[in-house]
């Protein structure tokens, strides 16, 4: 990125290290990019990107890693260096799709912690046993590290299933599962209500889901169940969550989703009917954030940051040679973190995000 936002107090520079990567700021009708030149440019078109003409190959590669830090906002911090500051405290966050240490959702939920915020997290219903007892036994104590020093305090995790609105769209199947079991209230309207009873309010929103159960399938297998099922976890989950946290999100709140090139770009392999979700994703996060913004002064915004060798990334099967495609035709070749992505969440859910220019008033 041409500039990650720190989670602290600073905006630390870094170069692009994937020409796919690219931030839309629907929220205000600019769509923001990051070219080939690592220039963040605001424009009514999407800037042009080298097809995906060369091969998949395998081969040793060479990172270099170059850290985005962040100042800590304790008074007194050695060190710091001056930059924008954000600041996120007395504003409460839930974060949809937190199961482990190693995505997107984590290092967002981190940054925006080190800025401050409250943290509360939902997390897929099977895998919260799991998460809880990691959290609970210590085990990703260090993956909690602020860069102040301090853990990540996570105030409440709560189960949740973005698939099914309310309990009446539960099938008795999959109620009477036993990796459901012992679990209650997990539908997202039973979550949005549960927030709404034991905080009041949220003042940020961060959708960090996508699944597709085909998504090995090239399109042309696919089945209409398994496309519809991509659809509905990856992009219509973004918009049942709007619809139901909106009434307890306070005015000049923010919400984020997580996009992926292949929404306007061939990425073979990535099947399944999950380009397509990519896809109605940012489509309708350009109508989300007109009706939320005109109706609620909330702004909608989605992330397209790049592949990520995440536990789940790796259900489609090549997600290195993904990864080793994007570091090999970046114009600055290194290691895409997590941390960064975080770090451009924290800036764009933050007053610093919003932009003031009037003169853009239609929201593409």
């Amino acid at each position: 990125m041409a500039a990650t936002a720190g989670s602290g107090l600073q905006m630390a520079a870094s170069r692009p290290c994937l020409s796919s990567r690219k931030i839309f700021r629907a929220s205000t009708g600019v769509e923001f990019h990051i070219d080939n030149s690592a220039r963040l440019t605001s424009s009514s078109h999407v800037s042009s990107v080298q097809p995906l003409i060369q091969s998949f190959t395998s081969s040793h590669m060479k990172f270099e890693k170059f850290i985005t830090r962040a100042a800590s906002t304790v008074d007194g911090d050695q060190g710091a260096s001056p930059g924008l500051a954000i600041d996120l405290k007395g504003k409460r966050a839930f974060i949809a799709g937190v199961a482990d240490d190693n995505g997107y959702g984590w290092a967002i939920a981190k940054s925006l912690a080190a800025a401050g915020a409250e943290i509360l997290v939902g997390t897929w219903v099977p895998a919260l046993n799991i998460f809880e007892t990691s959290l609970r036994r210590g085990k990703l104590d260090e993956s909690r590290k602020l860069p102040n020093g301090s853990l990540m305090e996570i105030t409440k995790v709560y189960p949740l299933d973005a698939v099914f609105d309310n309990l009446e769209d539960v099938p008795e199947d999959v109620k009477s599962h036993k990796r459901y079991a012992g679990s209650t209230k997990w539908t997202v309207q039973e979550v949005a209500e549960c927030v709404k009873e034991d905080f009041g309010s949220i003042d940020i929103l961060v959708h960090s889901l996508a699944n597709g159960p085909e998504v090995t399938k090239p399109l042309l297998e696919t089945s209409r169940k398994g496309y519809l099922a991509a659809i509905s976890a990856s992009s219509y989950s973004y918009i049942s969550l709007l619809k139901h946290f909106i009434p307890i999100m306070n005015p000049g709140g923010a919400a984020i989703s997580l996009t992926y090139i292949a929404s306007e770009r061939i990425i073979p392999g990535y099947g399944g009917g999950m380009s397509s979700a990519k896809a109605a994703l940012e489509s309708d996060t350009r109508v989300l954030a007109y009706e939320a913004g005109r109706s609620k002064k909330i702004r909608v915004n989605t992330i397209s940051a790049g592949p990520l060798g995440s536990r789940a990334a790796k259900s489609i099967g090549f997600i290195e040679k993904m990864i080793e495609y994007s570091y090999k035709n970046a114009p600055v070749q290194k290691e895409l973190l997590a941390d960064e992505v975080g770090n451009a969440a924290a800036f764009l859910v933050s007053p610093l995000g919003f932009c003031r220019d009037r003169k853009r008033r239609i929201c593409r």
